[in-house]
């Protein structure tokens, strides 16, 4: 079968990915992109990858049928339970793969970026597991609002650095683990935790949140009596969770993809993350991929009143699926996303991360039938948002 979406030798997806980095960066690139995928296949990883996160993060996480939800928005809701996840969040589907990597390519210390502080915790939570040092950059502004997650990396015994350049959100922390792992290249593996960064990141990065769609395809046969929903709907910030519940479907056409992203106030209101809506092709962190920008290619500071959604750029695969539309795009305000979050938690009994919020929003903006079977993406629970939401107060 010919696939729609496939990422090349070069790590490029249609027009976007690749890796654009400096000659400093290149023997850490190669010994990952030379050694990955034969690692990968082995079979004591994949028994040892299998048998943690079944295990250890606790998978398969659940298929929920959202009754009340379904009944007031008059479709089939499911809800890929991820939020279920050791640490409370698909984050940790990557970092357990990504640390056993690290281990087998003799690696002592690692070093990750982190916006919510979710990839943070799930990256000391896998360090500890395996005895690993740790260090987690994050910005300066995100540590404020996420301060529960800042405190469950220390407690795990991380060592949570500042990012005081820029917006001191998750592009600053990015830089400055990226300059932290040029310094140290021989010892240090960087777990990225989005579907970002210098190929074979943004693959590797989705490959291991494939899990989550593999789980639906079976969850779904065993339910509804068939393996494809007609809509798939996650949020995107770099876009881990979304790789992660559209990878088995990039290639059936009948499955709508729907990336939902935060618009915060306002698309063109010069506070925003709707990198779809805003952005223009250039290189971030070491991809081609789409990001907001000046006319002098300056990247522009994003913002949302979601630490996890305020990124400046999208993973290349979702640069490729909007180019050439097999995702459909959505761009959700603050607002919005927080009445979401609450009538979920009133409808439901689940109160969902701000980031997830915005991918329920996006119900009252997507078209779908009476008889739409529709997953949403449950990506992370709102333990952490608890400040957020209460300063927020509409509830």
């Amino acid at each position: 079968m010919k696939t729609l979406i496939a990422v090349d030798e070069k790590g490029f997806y249609g027009n976007f990915g690749g890796a654009y980095i400096p000659e400093m960066l290149h023997p850490n690139i190669e010994e990952l992109r030379d050694n990955y995928e034969r690692i990968v296949a082995e079979p004591d990883f994949q028994a040892q990858f299998k048998s943690l996160l079944k295990d250890y993060v606790g998978r398969p996480t659940p298929l929920f049928y959202a009754q009340r939800l379904s009944e007031k928005y008059g479709a089939k809701i499911y809800l890929k339970r991820e939020d279920l996840c050791h640490t409370g969040a698909h984050k940790v589907n990557n970092t357990i793969g990504q640390i056993i990597l690290a281990k087998k390519l003799g690696k002592k210390r690692i070093i990750a970026e982190t916006g919510a502080g979710q990839h943070g915790v799930a990256t000391a939570t896998v360090c500890a597991l395996m005895g690993m040092d740790c260090t987690v950059y994050m910005g300066k502004h995100d540590m404020e609002r996420q301060r529960p997650n800042v405190e469950r990396m220390r407690i795990l015994g991380a060592k949570v650095v500042p990012a005081t350049s820029g917006s001191q959100t998750l592009k600053d922390a990015t830089n400055e683990a990226m300059r932290q792992w040029i310094n140290n290249p021989v010892d240090t593996h960087y777990i990225i935790g989005s579907v970002v960064g210098p190929h074979p990141y943004p693959e590797m990065v989705a490959r291991f949140q494939s899990v989550i769609s593999e789980e639906i395809k079976a969850q779904l046969l065993e339910k509804e009596g068939r393996e494809n929903p007609d809509l798939v709907i996650a949020c995107v910030g770099g876009g881990s969770n979304a790789a992660g519940a559209f990878y088995h479907y990039y290639n059936t056409p009948e499955v709508r993809l729907i990336a939902v992203e935060a618009a915060g106030l306002g698309v063109f209101s010069g506070k925003s993350a709707a990198t779809t809506a805003l952005g223009k092709p250039g290189i971030l962190h070491g991809s081609k991929t789409l990001l907001m920008q000046t006319e002098d290619g300056q990247v522009t500071e994003p913002y949302s009143i979601s630490a996890g959604l305020d990124y400046p750029g999208i993973g290349p695969v979702h640069a490729h699926l909007f180019e050439t539309g097999r995702g459909e795009f959505v761009g959700v305000e603050d607002e919005d996303a927080m009445l979401a979050g609450i009538e979920v938690s009133r409808l439901e009994g689940i109160i969902p991360a701000i980031e997830t919020a915005h991918a329920f929003a996006a119900l009252n903006q997507v078209k779908y039938k009476s008889d739409d079977v529709i997953v949403i993406n449950l990506s992370g629970r709102g333990d952490k948002d608890l400040d957020t939401y209460i300063k927020w107060g509409n509830y």
